[in-house]
């Protein structure tokens, strides 16, 4: 058995007073590398914050660290076909409802992208650990179609045209009202998701 440090000891004492009954994977790996006396991975300066899955993955089952997502070939394609598709839907929408003066379809874009990607990781969130096909769909549908889809460049040039324009209300509030609108169309997506029935298995557990 591997010698347990002073830090993997500390790390351990740490994770044991958060409670048992927290299922984060990250305190999860860390119990089994105190309980087991095996470095599973790195220090991490945070151990009460659970893995970002893109750059933190770890093989809990061979105990050693996997390639990181955002350098996997299969990972990139995915997110490489869904923003190509987003983008064209955004230029598509754009193209078929132009606007003058305050540019309302690209704030629309954003609002309706901003509700979809809660509803979407909302639900993968709550349908189990992000790996296989629901990684496959979060990156194709989530960081590839709806992060080309929705746009803050846009957002960012509309903005200061108006400003430009010697319309600073317009701009400022073009701005402030897409941030603020877009985080409440977040929440919304993330409450729709939540209200969604369990499957019988999970209601069982």
């Amino acid at each position: 058995m591997a010698r347990v440090t002073a830090a993997d000891a500390a790390v351990g004492l740490a994770v044991s007073n958060l409670g048992a009954s927290d299922n984060s994977p990250y305190l999860a790996a860390h119990r089994a590398q105190f309980a087991t006396g095996r470095r599973i991975f790195e220090m991490h300066d945070h151990p009460e914050l659970p893995l970002d899955p893109d750059t933190e993955n770890i093989d809990l089952v061979g105990a050693t660290r996997a390639r990181p997502l955002h350098l996997r070939a299969s990972s990139i394609a995915l997110v490489f076909v869904g923003g190509t598709l987003g983008v064209a839907a955004r230029e598509g929408l754009s193209l078929a409802f132009p606007t003058t003066g305050m540019p309302w379809t690209i704030f629309a874009i954003n609002v309706a992208g901003a509700l979809v990607l809660g509803v979407l990781l909302e639900a993968l969130a709550r349908s189990g650990p992000d790996e296989g096909r629901r990684r496959g769909l979060r990156l194709l549908a989530g960081t590839g179609f709806l992060g080309g889809f929705t746009t803050y460049s846009a957002l960012a040039v509309d903005a200061t045209a108006l400003l430009a324009a010697g319309d600073a209300t317009a701009g400022i509030g073009y701005g402030l009202l897409t941030v603020l609108v877009g985080g409440v169309a977040t929440f919304a997506g993330i409450l729709v998701a939540s209200l969604r029935r369990p499957a019988r298995s999970e209601a069982a557990r």
